[in-house]
């Protein structure tokens, strides 16, 4: 799947720290305000322990998960809508993104200067959430001037356009992003041609101190009630202890970090799998003795259509899928049980395929 979800923030928040602890592509780390000018790409495998679960029923030579493309979008500051720092390569990069991590410095750290001189994560989400909105109201505006002259032809889709951007724009002008704002289906249509960039679905990772790791802070909470009408997700990590996770080889050594710091797993495998889901995206697994793999498609696709996702050759020459459920090949522990049991399915083209299903394509060219 060719989508992307893209990391944003001010510059010193955490955002490139992010990126390295879920990437084997490292980027350089540095302490200045516009240190970083160019956007860093990864393709991250998404952690899923029900493949190392499958495995346990299913001997297999290897494991490939799914994976996620993510961006490490060049710090932002104030007027990046008239191009100031980085600003244009900024935006320009967020309109390519099919969604948003934003990553708030809820931490204090004098060695780390802040590049508004003080710590305050919902100052700085509104210095963000500011710019990108001027700059989609630029795109409105835009659009509607081209509009007005069809109206006046007396073109009635112009006409309907036309009052749907002035709900967008009024939404705009009182400084609440897109996703806020209760769109029709009918009405998406005129929106989405604009790639409007407060419209994108977003998820707040807030940075905090090492002994906020587990149950955040101050900051966290305020960052709380200012998105309370967003319906966005939060997710607190600590981003210099992800860091030093990411530095041990050892799983075992990871384990004991993790354990010492009250966590279960690191905070970066969240994030990830949150990424995921605010993509729209879910899993499907082939299993057999050669490999297990995650595959990931859009939710809402046929079983045609994630047989496409394998190889193209599959969604044309698609005759049905044979199904099993994740959770009754675990519990079963084979593909036999699962017959035996009548919980081995076959469907046609109609079929939606659901997170966790485990398929097997019969076709023919």
């Amino acid at each position: 799947m060719s989508l992307q979800c893209g990391i944003i923030g001010l510059a010193n928040t955490g955002k490139t720290t992010l990126f390295n602890c879920m990437s084997n592509t490292k980027a350089e780390v540095t302490d200045f305000a516009f240190g970083s000018r160019k956007t860093n790409i990864g393709v991250i495998p998404v952690p899923d322990p029900r493949l190392e679960e499958l495995a346990r029923h299913q001997p297999t030579e290897k494991i490939i998960p799914a994976t996620v493309e993510i961006l490490d979008i060049p710090g932002l500051t104030k007027g990046a809508s008239q191009g100031e720092g980085v600003g244009n390569q900024f935006l320009a990069d967020i309109r390519n993104c099919d969604a948003l991590i934003h990553v708030l410095r809820c931490f204090d750290d004098d060695r780390l200067p802040h590049i508004e001189g003080s710590v305050d994560p919902v100052r700085d989400k509104e210095i963000v959430d500011f710019e990108l909105q001027v700059k989609d109201l630029e795109s409105v505006e835009k659009r509607m001037e081209k509009l007005r002259k069809q109206a006046r032809s007396g073109d009635k889709q112009a006409r309907f356009s036309l009052e749907v951007l002035e709900k967008v724009k009024a939404h705009l002008e009182e400084y609440k992003p897109l996703r806020t704002l209760s769109l029709t289906e009918e009405e998406r249509e005129v929106t989405d041609p604009l790639f409007l960039l407060t419209e994108k679905p977003v998820l707040y990772v807030c940075n905090v101190d090492e002994a906020s790791a587990v149950s955040g802070n101050d900051y966290v909470g305020k960052v709380r009630e200012a998105i309370r009408e967003e319906n966005a997700g939060l997710i607190i990590i600590a981003g210099a202890m992800e860091a030093e996770i990411a530095e041990l080889d050892d799983p075992a050594d990871r384990r004991a970090f993790l354990e010492e710091m009250g966590l279960t797993e690191p905070g970066v495998n969240k994030v990830i799998r949150a990424a995921y889901d605010l993509l729209d995206l879910q899993t499907f697994f082939t299993v057999g003795p050669k490999e297990i793999r995650a595959w990931t498609i859009r939710k809402g696709m046929t079983a045609p259509q994630a047989a496409g996702v394998i190889h193209s050759d599959l969604e044309k020459g698609f005759i049905r899928a044979e199904v099993m459920k994740y959770d009754d090949f675990v519990t079963l522990g084979s593909e036999q049980a699962c017959k035996d049991a009548g919980k081995f399915h076959i469907e046609g083209k109609n079929y939606v395929v659901e997170d966790g299903d485990i398929l097997h394509i019969r076709f023919n060219i």
